[in-house]
Formats: C-alpha cells, structure tokens, sequence
C-alpha cells in the first residue's frame, strides 16, 4: 500500500450565512461551516491542530492557528468520522477559507491535511 493510501483524510465542507449575527452597516458578517473529516486511510490518526486562511473581499487576510478543533482533538480510526461546526465573522459579504489540519498517526507519521477553499458569501451576493 502507498504511503498516500495509509494517510488518506477526506474533508467536506457546508457553510451557511448567519442574518440574524450578521449587521452589514457594521460591516459584520457570520457564518457557520460544517466540517466532516474521515479517515479513508488504513491508518489510525489524531488531529493535533488546525491552519486556518480567511481571506475577506477587500483584499485583506487573516490567519488563525491552534490546537484541535472546537476544543477537541479526534482520533479517527480507519472509516471513523468526525463532524463539527465553528463558525467565522468577516467584514466583507464575500470571502473565502481554506487551510490544513495537521495530523499524527498512530505508527508516528506526522502528515498535514489540506481544507479545500471554501466561498463564505452571503445570499445572492455571488450569482
């Protein structure tokens, strides 16, 4: 089996606008995304910590960085999955997320998992 096979994170990803946390005058705009991260590998791994990108519409971008996922640092068994849902404010009604989740396997490999960006737009922004 090829290394890439015994490492293999998949991630999927639903983000939605949130108006009732959002004020556009204040240039404040929230959204919740849902993350499913499942272990297609052979190999038992635990995610240690995350990278996150926020770009905002107008140029700008943040970087956030920390220990597990919403206070938690799952261990994913081959064929186990974990959900969760965080959320993000930005101050444009366009943007987009992406990143990495760094991983330990069980037989020592250190690995990184790359999130896939993401648009966070509120509704009918982007046609």
């Amino acid at each position: 089996m090829t290394e890439e096979k015994k490492y293999e994170i998949d991630v999927n990803i639903r983000t939605v606008y949130l108006p009732d946390q959002s004020d556009e005058e204040a240039e404040r705009h929230v959204f919740a995304y849902t993350i499913t991260i499942a272990n297609t590998g052979t190999v038992t791994s635990q995610l240690i910590s995350r990278h996150w990108i926020i770009n905002n519409g107008d140029g700008t971008t943040q970087e956030v960085r920390g220990l597990g996922v919403v206070g938690e640092q799952p261990l994913l068994k081959p064929g186990d999955s974990f959900e969760y849902t965080s959320g993000t404010v930005i101050p444009t009604s366009v943007g987009s997320m992406k990143g990495s989740y760094q991983m330990a396997a069980e037989d020592g490999v250190h690995f990184d998992v790359a999130i896939p960006e993401f648009i966070l737009s509120v509704p009918r922004i982007l046609h």
